[in-house]
């Protein structure tokens, strides 16, 4: 079973994403959103270079790019305030990126189920048939996460103290 409910408006999720601080931090923007498919940029920067002999943009820059642009066209696939959570997030490189090139970004929601949806993506320069990067990722849907206008749902009880109770020997998430 799909969720269902009205989907959001559009420019409600491209301010909410343009004031993320890792957003601004890299100069993400939104380009174009549609419901269920999106496109996002970088500038070239030099503070994201990650190896300074090549000036090649560090690779998690390109991560962030597609992890936020996934979840952006989730939640613009789903009804409004759908909490969403990034569940698996699967990047192949396939060359660095060019320096002094902006990075484009595409992505689409293919499938939305009652608990997870389903993306694919890529990042580019100037042509999407020459990627950087690919990517498919799939998000939960559920009770607790992100969802631009709505604070977190509390959970109570035992359920509460064992979900943010680190686990023998890690950190909680």
């Amino acid at each position: 079973m799909k969720p269902s409910g009205p989907l959001p408006e559009l420019d409600n999720i491209k301010t909410v994403f343009e004031d993320i601080p890792h957003c601004k931090a890299l100069g993400m923007q939104i380009i174009e959103l549609r419901h269920g498919k999106g496109f996002m940029e970088v500038e070239y920067d030099k503070k994201l270079i990650g190896n300074p002999k090549t000036g090649v943009v560090h690779g998690g820059v390109i991560t962030a790019l597609l992890d936020t642009l996934c979840g952006v066209v989730v939640m613009s696939a789903v009804p409004e305030n759908t909490p969403l959570a990034t569940l698996d997030l699967r990047i192949d490189y396939l060359h660095p990126a060019t320096p002094g090139e902006t990075i484009r970004a595409s992505a689409e929601c293919y499938k939305v189920t009652e608990y997870v949806a389903f993306v694919r993506g890529l990042a580019y320069h100037d042509v999407a048939g020459d990627p950087i990067a690919n990517c498919t990722g799939t998000f939960m849907l559920a009770a607790t996460g992100f969802a631009p206008g709505k604070p977190p749902r509390k959970v109570k009880g035992k359920a509460a103290a064992s979900a943010i109770a680190p686990r023998e020997g890690g950190q909680p998430c």
